[in-house]
């Protein structure tokens, strides 16, 4: 029997209609049970309150590794893999994750299978079984793991050991084969018994909170919930508390400097702080991250990108917990922000100081309240999992009336706390992490775990008080009232209720409009994407690389005025494109259009700051210089893309071009790029039709029709098309490189299998069959097998070509070899496929037609979805409904029959393109790898490219399409 809540109730948006309920079980599990029965999936998620702070001496990474071992098998379901066979076979996913005071397990499921998908969930807390053969192999995936990270600054620069060895904090959280396998074994460890030990210990029902979401009523939910979990143990384990900060005086006023795998120069300063978790509703952390790390006129971001010095700057409370945390200013800085250091230490502090001299202010407090209000109260729906997620996690550290808006919600004015925080922003107790490749041959220590080269300096607060004095003398303030803070949330009336899919508004020489108002979410907010088509703008590596400086330089002039605008909700970003560049913008409809003119005029009146094009050039050129650090399996699926897409350029000759260019080329280049354009809009959400065609009649005027026009209208030569290389029937093509990165131990292989042009009843085999295949894949290649870490299965559609591609990173086997493991896996496979039974054929499709089935949750994920169609061309709105038809009609020998004649091993109509990238580990192979005979070597991409057929594709000219 379960206790329901007796508690306040729970407060939750206004516009939200699900219905929510507490209840605590016997063994003292705490439960959210969510009704919402217009959801098409359900979920569940199960925080529970032990992390790697609770890793026994000599075994870190064990919670972590206890995490993976829960997915294998369980005493009522002992098949190895069989829970996410049974998810993914179900159209569901599933995860988990460990950080430092809870690990969090979760999967969402297709409604018809949540009951049995609960049960098998519920079955990791109750009697999960560990077998010694499965506890050996999943320690090399957690190797695995840890040897992706080794070269991920986001890993590397987090130098927890600087802390001190008795706190948690100081401990190596994820594993590996070391901490695991061998040292373990050296002392007579069995790895296995601890792992039941600490399951057995730490897996309390009374420090567990469930959160399950379904379409059924909250009394069903309940007796479900009851029924599958009253029989987790509780064994009154006490909550894992710390007492006090991790940092000793000795780990404060230090200076640390480290060696980064990329390219760039950043500043991370760094204080302990009293945890905002404390005093959520008085926000103090909120208040003074939203001062600190303010963007617009008079900020600390505006004078140090004023002076040349830093490209982006954030501020915030981070490693959340009951009792203790961190404030951290994180600042990327420019090569001439590194050497002055000591200006930027000392400016930051000259904010810190305004920031006591004028005192708390109530107006700005109101102001950031009623703006996290409005976020909160019109918030949009996310993914179940998500959902779920996110509230599991707010349970372990707010009373159940604020389990769903957790901080977001500051609403209690006192000065006192946050002067309390602000104070402890001092140079007394600050810890600086100063990160640079310039240090490389400078540093004297190394850290354990990640290898990183870095030394220590102490700092005096008399030190930094002398670098607040010699730092320039800039007009500092505080930021004026939000213009931006929308006040009328009213939702517009739509006369076109039955609107299912995007309309043409309107077509002209100019531009093409596409409307979607907003008929299934009822929120004031919209959605629009003006796309430049640019012929110029993508014709040459030059062209393309000032395109990109272009959207970059247009992002930093608005910056300081449009940054109000983001603190507001209403989020704008300007990217480039293959054929040019895009504007979107997605948030509060109240003054969107406000934003969009100023964003056209800046377009419109764009001129070249010399001292400003030289910071983003260096920007630009830090980035493309890192592209070699990017993970082994992104870079194969890097070059897979170069080869198939067509008009694309490598990076490599971009980065060639970058040095030679001048402010001067990119002012003679932006009226070329512009001269002949064509605007492909889509507006979407709380919008009239009226306002969607006034929006882009003033594009029009104000770049096409004043008395001096920037833009003309295309040729119809002009409009440009997306054409994907065609490959041959029955060629195995191969493309081999080494990894970019020399230290790089890992190695990739993506295998992809092109199937065809878009068509209903090709995409629904081909999608059946990657769900039919997913698991099995991973289940084989990842954990029985062990290849590697990243082990996945997944569709690819570039410009309406369809196929699959498995992606493999590994360092055990090199890429040649992770091939032949993944055809023998479809020779397995054909087995399994000759073997389905009709039901299970029959279960697969309707879990197919459920995801199908599955209502967008939010305006972006709609609008992502319609846009796709209209970049590609395809302008299958209804493709949905399409597919589904063609499944309804499929028949299991249908299926058979594609897996014969697209994937198995030498099929007829088979075309293949494998892209191995080695790294150092089988670098041999890689300079011994000869052309194999049933290969087709690729030994240059664009003569490849050149010498093959390309598919039509379905753009056709943009402007004159025909529906």
């Amino acid at each position: 029997m379960a206790v329901e809540n007796e508690n306040a109730e729970i407060v939750k948006a206004r516009i939200d209609k699900r219905n929510y309920k507490r209840i605590v079980l016997r063994n003292s599990l705490q439960v959210l049970l969510i009704s919402d029965p217009d959801t098409d999936k359900c979920a569940a998620s199960m925080s529970v309150g032990v992390g790697y702070f609770s890793d026994p001496a000599g075994l870190e990474g064990l919670a972590h590794f206890l995490e993976h071992m829960l997915f294998y098998a369980s005493e009522k379901y002992p098949e190895e893999d069989s829970y996410s066979k049974y998810i993914t076979e179900h159209g569901g996913s599933t995860n988990a994750f460990t950080s430092s005071e809870n690990t969090n397990y979760f999967f969402d499921v297709n409604t018809d299978g949540f009951e049995e998908a609960l049960d098998r969930f519920a079955q990791f807390f109750t009697k999960p079984l560990m077998s010694a053969d499965a506890t050996m192999r999943e320690i090399k995936a957690v190797d695995s793991e840890n040897q992706k990270n080794l070269l991920s600054d986001g890993w590397r620069m987090n130098q927890k050991h600087l802390t001190a060895e008795d706190h948690p904090y100081h401990k190596f959280s994820t594993g590996n084969w070391d901490t695991l396998e061998v040292r373990p074994k050296a002392k007579g460890i069995d790895t296995r018994n601890e792992l039941i030990k600490f399951h057995e210990e730490n897996y309390s029902a009374n420090l567990m909170h469930l959160v399950v979401y379904t379409n059924e009523s909250l009394d069903k939910i309940q007796i479900l919930v009851e029924e599958k979990f009253q029989d987790i143990r509780n064994t009154n384990k006490g909550c894992f508390r710390i007492s006090g900060q991790p940092c000793k005086a000795e780990h404060l006023q230090i200076i640390v400097r480290t060696v980064p795998i990329k390219q760039g120069h950043k500043l991370r300063i760094v204080w302990p702080v009293t945890p905002e978790i404390r005093h959520y509703m008085e926000g103090p952390c909120r208040y003074l991250g939203h001062l600190i790390g303010h963007e617009g006129e008079g900020s600390l971001y505006y004078i140090l990108k004023k002076l040349g010095w830093a490209t982006s700057l954030s501020a915030g409370e981070s490693d959340l917990s009951l009792d203790f945390s961190f404030f951290k200013v994180v600042i990327d800085l420019t090569d001439a922000g590194h050497e002055h250091m000591q200006d930027i230490i000392g400016l930051l502090f000259k904010y810190i100081k305004l920031l006591q001299q004028s005192g708390v202010c109530k107006w700005i407090f109101e102001e950031l309240s009623a703006v996290c209000e409005t976020k909160f109260h019109y918030q949009d729906k996310i993914r179940p999992s998500d959902y779920v997620v996110n509230i599991a996690s707010n349970m372990q550290y707010y009373p159940p009336k604020d389990w769903l808006a957790g901080s977001s919600l500051p609403s209690k004015f006192s000065p006192s706390v946050i002067q309390m925080v602000l104070d402890q922003l001092s140079p007394n107790n600050v810890r600086i992490f100063w990160e640079s490749k310039g240090f490389e041959g400078h540093t004297d220590k190394v850290e354990p775990w990640y290898g990183t080269a870095y030394s220590i300096e102490k700092i005096t607060p008399s030190a930094i008080q002398g670098w607040v004095f010699s730092a320039p003398e800039e007009n500092i303030h505080l930021p004026a009232p939000n213009k931006f803070i929308p006040t009328d949330l009213s939702l517009k009336i739509v006369p076109e209720k039955q609107v299912k899919f995007p309309v043409l508004l309107s077509r002209s020489s100019y531009s093409a409009l596409w409307y979607k108002p907003d008929t299934l979410f009822s929120t004031p907010k919209a959605y629009v994407k003006i796309n430049f088509n640019c012929p110029y703008a993508g014709n040459s590596p030059e062209a393309e690389i000032l395109t990109h400086i272009f959207t970059q330089l247009l992002m930093d002039y608005l910056n300081d005025y449009a940054y109000y605008a983001q603190v507001a909700g209403l989020y704008y970003s300007i990217s480039h494109t293959d054929a040019g560049f895009q504007v979107n913008l997605l948030g509060y409809n109240h003054k969107l259009r406000i934003l969009l003119e100023t964003i056209v005029e800046e377009i419109a009146t764009f001129r070249v700051k010399t001292d400003r094009f030289s910071v983003i050039k260096e920007m630009v050129t830090k980035e493309y210089q890192n592209f070699k650090y990017q993970q082994p399996y992104q870079q194969a699926m890097y070059y897979c893309s170069l080869i198939l897409q067509d008009q694309t350029w490598p990076w490599v000759e971009q980065l060639e071009v970058l040095p030679g260019l001048q402010a001067e080329d990119l002012a003679k280049f932006v009226p070329v790029m512009l001269s002949r354009t064509f605007l492909e809009c889509y507006i979407a959400g709380n919008i009239e039709s009226q306002e969607a065609e006034a929006m882009a009649r003033h594009l029009e005027d104000v770049l096409f029709k004043c008395s001096k026009p920037l833009c003309q209208p295309l040729f119809p030569s002009q409009h440009l098309t997306n054409r994907v290389t065609k490959l041959e029937s029955g060629i195995n093509y191969f493309y081999t490189s080494e990894c970019l990165n020399p230290d790089d131990e890992n190695s990739a292989l993506v295998h992809y299998i092109q199937v065809g042009r878009d068509d209903f009843k090709l995409n629904a085999k081909l999608q059946l069959f990657a769900l039919v295949a997913k698991q099995p894949t991973f289940h084989q290649l990842r954990s029985v097998e062990q290849l590697g870490y990243i082990t996945v299965l997944m569709q690819r559609n570039d410009c309406g070509v369809r196929g699959l591609q498995f992606i493999i990173q590994s360092t055990v086997k090199a890429p040649g070899s992770i091939e032949q493991r993944v055809e023998a896996f479809l020779e397995m496979f054909e087995t399994k496929l000759k073997e389905m039974t009709i039901e299970e054929f029959k279960s697969n499709v309707n879990a197919l037609i459920d995801m199908k089935l599955e209502k967008h949750k939010n305006l972006r994920e709609e609008s992502t979805f319609f846009w796709r169609e209209i970049k590609d061309g395809t302008l299958r709105f209804d493709r949905r409904h399409f597919e589904i038809e063609e499944l309804r009609k499929l028949a299991l020998q249908e299926l058979i029959d594609f897996f014969y004649e697209y994937v198995k091993v030498g099929a007829p109509r088979k075309r293949t393109l494998s892209v191995r990238v080695h790294g150092n580990l089988h670098s041999s192979e890689y300079k011994s790898e000869a052309s194999e005979p049933h290969l087709a070597r690729i030994d240059n991409i664009f003569s490849f490219r050149k010498s093959q057929s390309l598919y039509g594709s379905f753009k056709g000219l943009t402007g004159q399409v025909k529906l």
